[in-house]
């Protein structure tokens, strides 16, 4: 499967919950929204605690990403798309966005050397 085509695939605690199909073109609303994004952005971030004046790249895809997380655990279906979108055209690498969310605290891992593969745990048997 050529990478471009590929879905970006969002995992939270392990489970798969979007699967954004990347072939989808979006309309000129859409990308006049990314560029909203990052024209907000512009202006500045709170990552980790701390004040980033002028985010880079990086910095960017791990804000949106903490934001999608949020959007997940809150439902809200619109943001969910919009952060996927900015990743996917933003960073055409990424396959994946594997989160961990308890409580109080949320960590983010971009995944961008491979594909969503489901896992299973094995469970093995000591033998006697």
């Amino acid at each position: 499967m050529e990478q471009g085509s590929e879905p970006l695939v969002v995992v939270l605690n392990g489970a798969p919950q979007l699967h954004y199909d990347r072939g989808k073109a979006l309309s000129a609303g859409q990308y006049a929204g990314l560029k909203r994004m990052d024209a907000t952005m512009d202006a500045g971030i709170r990552l980790d605690d701390r004040w980033i004046a002028r985010p880079d790249a990086d910095a960017r895809a791990r804000f949106v990403a903490f934001q999608l997380v949020d959007a997940l655990q809150r439902d809200d279906a619109g943001l969910c798309a919009a952060c996927c979108s900015y990743l996917a055209q933003r960073l055409p690498q990424l396959r994946q966005i594997k989160a961990q969310a308890a409580e109080q605290t949320v960590a983010v891992e971009l995944v961008f050397d491979k594909p969503y593969v489901r896992e299973a745990p094995v469970d093995f048997v000591p033998r006697r």
